[in-house]
């Protein structure tokens, strides 16, 4: 499969301050030093959201958030809070049987004022010009810049211990981001980098995707199969108060650092978990996270399994390369697939977009739009279905997120497979990883992304065709509002609000694989349409 065509970027110059200056210059602040490197936070989506790396209250790293650097196609993230790692400047190259790349509409080939005008994401700001061609946002708003000045001067005179100027710099660079949505976030030199390596599938840590909440916690997206974490037993919408004792502060940026570590080296986690009465702490042995993010096997003659749990660099041409086992298996032709999303955190987009496009013929699936024309995108599938037409199921729960959702999304639009399972965590927004000169880098909200139909999953997910129940025990207390929809300051999503969308559930063991076996084997006839309760 050819790579994908990068999609840059562009953002313009600051203008002059003198195009609104008063004759007198304002007063500037001290020269920004570059702020000394601090452990990488364990970040993502939701739809949000690197491993053992935490995203700002939204996607903490140990991410499920799919991000990537401006030089390529955004990614949705990662997350809730791993959303996995910056992928190089281009897809890598497939071993699998050759098929062409996903087609990608330029952005300059789809006007903007094709689009819907019901898109939030396209609606005219009142006084504001065309998309991309805002003259306010050129503008440097003077009298802040003088209202920063003066507390920044206030702090570095009057506070009552001294204060470094970088440390004050870099949180009031922290601070631009905090407050836009759970996803935007500031990332230090090593942030970055630990960030970055998330695409490799390696790292030193415990193997869970975490977001940072508004008091510097760390909740818990999903713990990554087969890690530390999944075996010591932390569960998605666990709630970590303190690492080694130590409970976070609200103003202290990244918090889940310390859960990287040399392999063997153990770290103490303080977890409040809903129905438990009190905190109890767990004991959890770091090592070397090789995530493996395809996993299949057969589940019945003819009948396979594949479990994606991230999107990374090679997850697609993992996919592609089980998949022909798989058929080999089945004696060169699978009867049926299921595809199970469940607790995926998300990742690359264009990891999805690829997998979607080895099971489809034609139609589109997914298109992103943002405030500027080279945020919009689209793409389209190519010819060449792996699996000959043979049905597909879609196996998610609350957990599955980003990626996760653009996979399932346009599987479903393009009617190619039924979902099965909780609804999603309703991750719909695209991240862009904006490199710094010093080697930090900015990760920013730039765009949604729409299913096929049209519609944005943003704070609502994709709603399963057959909805399961989560089995749970007598002493379960664990409340079902478990979704982006619960984050504070999330982007609002057009059908927040609509009646029927209670957050999923995360679903957990081989039940829910059994029953999206057995809905496999009906006829597809009878799986789309009306929902069905389990």
């Amino acid at each position: 499969m050819r790579s994908l065509l990068p999609l840059a970027l562009a953002f313009g110059a600051a203008p002059a301050l003198s195009q609104q200056a008063p004759a007198q210059p304002p007063p500037q602040p001290p020269p920004v030093q570059q702020a000394p490197a601090t452990q990488a936070p364990d970040e993502p989506a939701p739809g949000k959201p690197a491993p053992d790396k935490q995203t700002p209250d939204k996607q903490a790293a140990e991410q499920p958030a799919a991000d990537e650097p401006a030089t390529q196609p955004p990614t949705p993230d990662a997350a809730p809070a791993k959303d996995q790692a910056v992928p190089p400047a281009q897809a890598p190259s497939r071993d699998a049987p050759a098929k062409d790349a996903p087609g990608q509409k330029a952005p300059e080939q789809k006007p903007a004022q094709d689009k819907p005008a019901d898109k939030p994401a396209d609606k005219a700001v009142a006084g504001k010009g065309k998309k991309g061609d805002d003259a306010s946002d050129s503008k440097v708003p003077i009298e802040e810049i003088r209202r920063y000045v003066a507390v920044y001067n206030a702090v570095k005179q009057a506070y009552v211990e001294p204060v470094d100027d970088a440390k004050l710099m870099h949180s009031a660079i922290r601070g631009l981001l905090f407050d836009l949505d759970p996803h935007s976030v500031y990332l230090d030199k090593v942030a970055a980098e630990d960030f970055d390596e998330q695409s490799r599938g390696a790292y030193d840590g415990i193997g869970v995707e975490l977001q940072r909440q508004p008091d510097g916690s760390l909740r818990v997206i999903s713990p990554i199969d087969d890690t530390p974490a999944a075996r010591a037993g932390i569960k998605a919408g666990d709630l970590i108060t303190a690492i080694d004792g130590k409970p976070f502060k609200v103003d202290e940026g990244d918090s889940s650092g310390p859960l990287r570590g040399a392999p063997g080296s153990k770290v103490v986690l303080t977890i409040v978990r809903e129905g438990r009465d009190k905190p109890f702490d767990v004991t959890v042995a770091r090592e070397t996270i090789r995530v493996a993010s395809v996993k299949g096997r057969m589940l019945e003659p003819g009948y396979g399994y594949v479990r994606v749990s991230a999107f990374q660099a090679d997850t697609a041409a993992d996919f592609e390369s089980q998949l022909e086992k798989l058929k080999t298996q089945a004696g060169g032709k699978l009867r049926g697939l299921v595809i199970d999303l469940r607790s995926n955190p998300g990742g690359l987009l264009t990891s999805a977009v690829q997998i979607a496009d080895d099971l489809l013929e034609k139609g589109k699936i997914v298109s992103t739009r943002g405030r500027i024309a080279i945020s919009d995108a689209e793409f389209g599938a190519t010819p060449g279905d792996r699996l000959d037409g043979a049905p597909v199921v879609v196996l998610v729960d609350a957990g599955s997120a980003s990626a996760s959702e653009v996979l399932a999304g346009a599987l479903r639009d393009n009617g190619r497979a039924r979902v099965v399972g909780s609804r999603t965590f309703g991750k719909g927004s695209v991240q862009t990883v904006l490199p710094l000169d010093n080697g930090d880098s900015v990760k920013l909200t730039t765009a949604r992304y729409y299913t096929p139909s049209g519609k944005s999953i943003q704070a609502l997910g994709i709603i399963p065709d057959v909805l399961l129940r989560a089995a749970k025990s007598e002493d379960d207390k664990r409340p079902s509002y478990y979704s982006e929809a619960t984050l504070p300051g999330h982007l609002h999503g057009d059908e927040e609000d609509a009646p029927g969308t209670n957050a999923g559930e995360v679903l957990e063991g081989d039940a829910p694989i059994a029953s999206a076996l057995a809905e496999l084997k009906k006829p597809v006839a009878t799986a789309a349409g009306d929902s069905k309760h389990r």
